[in-house]
């Protein structure tokens, strides 16, 4: 487990799991040479002996001494929409158990966006939220464009309970007497409606950063597109963005795949 104190704020790395997803090469087909030796410096356990991109499906706990807040719940059960590419069934309930965090004490979940990587511990198999006492943020573009597998059994049943919280702009979250923040902001482009986390406090931040950056590679060459971005072109905007953010601020970035799950612009 990784750890970072921002004043009265932690975030803390949950891992759900890791395995083998596709070629590289067939995930970011515009990268160059240079690029991926550039990538494999800065990450190289994520290059798997078979070609393959070896990642990490992780999530983060926001903790003040009142307020949990999980950002992405990872991969999910047996049965989860990730079922059929991801290593399911993810671990996330027990790292939890094992960080003294129960079900029970998770006050928001956010979701940065709605692909099944990210959302398929929301609910449990039987279609009912699986933290009963949170409130679930999503964007409100991410719900007009998801369908299909999550939709129907992340969403519907996240709805039926009334724990679906839509928002459209940049969002405070969590506000400390103290002066520390936890703010949801749009970063759009993977998905329409992607938001990503910003922690502040103590003089320091981290950028939680969902699928802006999926892959060592577009950190080093953030202009890389990813075959998956619905957007590519807003994708590749955002990224570059938020990367100059980070450097100019001195941010850490919380990453969901990347082997390392804190990284700094260089």
């Amino acid at each position: 487990m990784s750890t970072r104190t921002l004043g009265r704020l932690t975030v803390s790395t949950l891992r759900d799991a890791r395995g083998p997803f596709m070629s590289w090469e067939t995930a970011f087909p515009a990268a160059t040479p240079r690029d991926w030796a550039l990538a494999r410096a800065r990450d190289p356990r994520a290059f798997g002996p078979d070609g393959r991109w070896m990642l990490d499906f992780r999530a983060f706990a926001i903790r003040s001494e009142s307020e949990v807040t999980l950002v992405d719940v990872g991969v999910g059960a047996v049965g989860a929409p990730a079922e059929g590419w991801a290593p399911v069934p993810g671990a996330l309930p027990a790292v939890l158990s094992a960080q003294g965090i129960a079900l029970s004490d998770v006050d928001t979940v956010v979701l940065t966006h709605l692909h099944a990587d990210h959302c398929g511990w929301a609910v449990t198999p039987a279609g009912e939220p699986l933290f009963p006492n949170a409130r679930y943020v999503v964007h409100r573009d991410e719900m007009a464009w998801v369908n299909g597998a999550v939709a129907s059994y992340v969403v519907k049943p996240l709805r039926a309970a009334g724990v679906l919280s839509e928002v459209g702009a940049a969002t405070v979250l969590t506000a400390l007497p103290t002066g520390e923040t936890v703010t949801v902001v749009p970063t759009p482009g993977h998905t329409p409606g992607h938001q990503s986390v910003i922690v502040d406090g103590d003089g320091a931040q981290v950028m939680v950063t969902g699928d802006v950056l999926v892959h060592a590679v577009q950190l080093v060459s953030p202009a890389v597109e990813y075959v998956y971005e619905e957007d590519p072109a807003l994708a590749r905007a955002t990224r570059e963005d938020l990367l100059a953010r980070a450097a100019a601020t001195g941010a850490e970035l919380a990453t969901p795949h990347l082997t390392e799950p804190f990284v700094t612009v260089r």
